[in-house]
């Protein structure tokens, strides 16, 4: 018996699949929508209609589970919708826990459209050391239906013990989900710790070449409450198209390469400025005095992610000014490319973010990390005092 392949093997040759009849090694894009009955008006090949499944999901699905260890995946067309899915399975009046400090977007969705609609929202501060503690003190056994994470959290990166917060959501009645768009499977395998269900926002790492929206599911277990996600992303049509699906599953062939090359340069660029006289914090869970490092070192394995944070003294004009000098970081939305990107993310998110005002958010990419420094370096330099 051949031994079980590594996440990295899987990734990279897409599960070995090789395709009839022609042995692509490639695999093929089906862009057919509808599919033919038999005489008797069954299915005899399977497949129905496109937004029920499209066979150009399945690798990039099968590969997904595999990694995360889970039995099934699910593409959805965004990280939104795979993430708002998760609430839309629920029903009216249910509770759920979320982190304070999260992805902003779903922050936003959940305070304008699922409070208003029934799901009642409760919020814990994931930045200080008793988190925990307030996540406990928040469960409503028999009530609170899901607890979310992000672990690390956008865009402070702080930490979450998912273990103990798995454990307190089982203990209350509840399933656990977390998006681990910034950990991915190279680094963090949630189901592994307790985990229910496991989302990234497939645009990130798992495409990893900004040019695909995408987003995904991975489940722990076929239940009832994974059925009622499958229902949601057929009944809203939150689908992801053929050629989309096929760039996911050619990004993640590198996605092993690409976010171990990203964790070895943002651990740099984080020690490199760590103590800089131009900032107040570096924010990155790889460092030994950042607060959620020792939870990270435990549940991260290979690295602590792409992404990090600086605080630039001086305030929000001070950081905005620095993220405008920058010339190899590239100003714009997203993370997880193989380029590097800044984010003055405070006036991104608008009235109501809990992101600081000097804060810039880095996405670390795959170019050589000196230059990376460097031009960090004169970027602070011109804003300090002469």
């Amino acid at each position: 018996m051949f031994k079980q392949l590594h996440g990295a093997t899987l990734a990279a040759q897409a599960m070995g699949r090789i395709h009839a009849p022609y042995g692509e090694v490639v695999p093929p894009i089906h862009v057919a929508t509808t599919y033919e009955r038999a005489p008797d008006n069954s299915y005899p090949h399977g497949r129905t209609y496109s937004r029920d499944a499209n066979p150009s999901y399945d690798q990039a699905e099968a590969l997904l589970a595999a990694l995360e260890g889970g039995p099934k995946a699910l593409l959805f067309a965004s990280g939104m919708a795979a993430a708002t899915a998760c609430f839309l399975a629920l029903t009216p009046g249910d509770h759920v826990v979320a982190p304070r400090v999260m992805y902003w977007g779903l922050r936003k969705w959940l305070l304008e459209y699922a409070a208003p609609r029934g799901i009642v929202v409760s919020f814990f501060d994931n930045e200080r050391p008793g988190q925990i503690d307030e996540l406990r003190g928040l469960l409503q056994p028999g009530k609170t239906k899901l607890v979310w994470l992000e672990s690390p959290a956008n865009p402070t990166w702080a930490v979450t013990d998912i273990a103990a917060a798995a454990a307190l959501a089982h203990g209350a009645g509840a399933r656990l989900a977390i998006d681990s768009t910034v950990a991915t499977p190279v680094l963090t395998r949630p189901i592994a710790l307790g985990a229910d269900v496991v989302m990234h926002a497939g645009t990130k790492y798992l495409n990893g070449h900004s040019d695909v929206i995408a987003g995904a599911l991975v489940t722990a277990r076929e239940d009832e409450y994974w059925q009622a996600i499958k229902y949601v992303r057929n009944a809203v049509g939150a689908v992801l198209g053929p050629m989309e699906a096929w760039l996911m599953l050619r990004g993640m062939r590198t996605l092993f390469l690409r976010v171990r090359a990203q964790s070895a340069a943002a651990q740099r660029v984080a020690e490199h400025f760590q103590g800089h006289r131009a900032l107040t914090h570096v924010l990155y869970p790889g460092l030994g005095n950042d607060p959620g490092h020792a939870v990270a070192k435990r549940q991260m394995s290979g690295g602590f992610g792409g992404m990090m944070s600086i605080r630039v003294k001086g305030g929000e004009a001070a950081a905005v000014g620095v993220a405008a000098r920058l010339s190899v970081f590239k100003r714009a939305t997203s993370l997880g490319g193989v380029e590097s990107l800044v984010e003055h993310r405070a006036s991104i998110e608008g009235p109501g973010t809990p992101c600081p005002p000097d804060l810039l958010r880095l996405s670390i990419g795959i170019e050589e990390p000196a230059d990376l420094i460097d031009d960090l370096e004169q970027a602070l330099a011109a804003g300090q005092p002469k």
